[in-house]
């Protein structure tokens, strides 16, 4: 059994302060986002082998804050090719993955990123498909257990295991 972490990037700075879209840093909610979103995954023990993280400055920073609630450093792959990625270049993505990569994260961009999870989702009824079928907002974390190779993935094939979001964690200060 395989796992998928999907992580959208935390809160950034607004489109429209003269920076390249690509540039924009986290602002200071999405700094405690990204904190709240790492206690998560500490306390649960996510571990991925492999994280593919778009280029854009604040996925990388994002990345940055949550990689320490690691209990190791995975492999850290940068691809431009995940920046605003629509849903269907993210399935194709992992449909390339590494074959021996047992737990994947990527780390990107909506729509595209939202819409892969709930293409994802074996089933669109329940109380976190409800909520996942609604948004993908900043710092949200969906988690997946995927019984098919890499090259096999399609939709509907993924079991929703979680979905989190900063709000999610008691101790966030948001």
């Amino acid at each position: 059994m395989s796992e998928l972490y999907l992580l959208r990037h935390a809160k950034a700075v607004p489109a429209d302060t003269g920076t390249r879209d690509s540039d924009r840093v986290l602002d200071a909610l999405g700094h405690d986002g990204a904190r709240a979103i790492a206690r998560w995954i500490a306390r649960h023990g996510l571990q991925p082998d492999l994280v593919l993280c778009s280029t854009a400055t604040r996925t990388r920073e994002t990345l940055d804050l949550v990689v320490g609630a690691f209990p190791r450093r995975p492999d850290i792959r940068f691809e431009g090719e995940l920046y605003l990625a629509s849903a269907d270049r993210l399935m194709a993505r992992l449909r390339g993955g590494a074959v021996e990569t047992q737990r994947l994260m990527m780390v990107g961009h909506n729509p595209g990123l939202h819409e892969l999870a709930q293409s994802l989702a074996d089933v669109t009824t329940g109380p976190l498909a409800s909520r996942l079928a609604t948004n993908l907002p900043t710092a949200g974390l969906v988690r997946f257990e995927i019984a098919v190779e890499w090259a096999g993935v399609q939709r509907r094939c993924a079991r929703l295991v979680a979905f989190v979001t900063p709000m999610d964690e008691p101790s966030a200060a948001m």
